[in-house]
């Protein structure tokens, strides 16, 4: 038998839980992980697996986007998806912005969704700084768009 004496507040603060996901956020990422995921897993009508809050990097410490799309046979991802609201989208933006041009991820296509005003933006290597008003993946050939209908 295992025991362990708690000396501490039986209150648990709202900040020592973890992230700050609500619900509407979760839904969008459930949703687009469904779609993307019947089509990697049963239809088999693309290459790219869809996985939720990912790291990176498995080796070290990095940076974990709400969705994934993971090349199995490269050991890549070459597509990252932000889900947020009004008043996250310019950090999430840079985020994505960032992690395309300046880590070593090889990371091709980023999205960004303001879940708030239905807006998708995405973010290409080598786009210069500049995000297109987009849902469409280059790399995936479809529409991310279809998934929140």
């Amino acid at each position: 038998m295992y025991n362990t004496r708690y000396s501490g507040s039986p209150i648990v603060h709202e900040e020592e839980m973890g992230v700050n996901a609500p619900m509407e956020h979760q839904r969008v990422i459930s949703k687009l992980n469904v779609g993307l995921g019947k089509l990697y897993y049963y239809d088999k009508a693309i290459r790219l697996e869809p996985l939720p809050e990912t790291m990176l990097d498995e080796g070290r410490t990095s940076p974990t986007p709400d969705l994934v799309l993971y090349d199995n046979s490269a050991d890549q991802i070459p597509i990252i998806i932000e889900v947020c609201h009004t008043r996250g989208l310019k950090g999430d933006l840079q985020k994505v912005i960032s992690l395309i041009e300046n880590a070593p991820y090889d990371i091709r296509e980023g999205f960004v969704y303001n879940y708030k005003t239905s807006q998708w933006l995405r973010y290409r290597l080598g786009d210069g700084g500049t995000a297109t008003e987009s849902s469409f993946s280059e790399i995936l050939q479809l529409d991310l768009d279809q998934f929140l209908k």
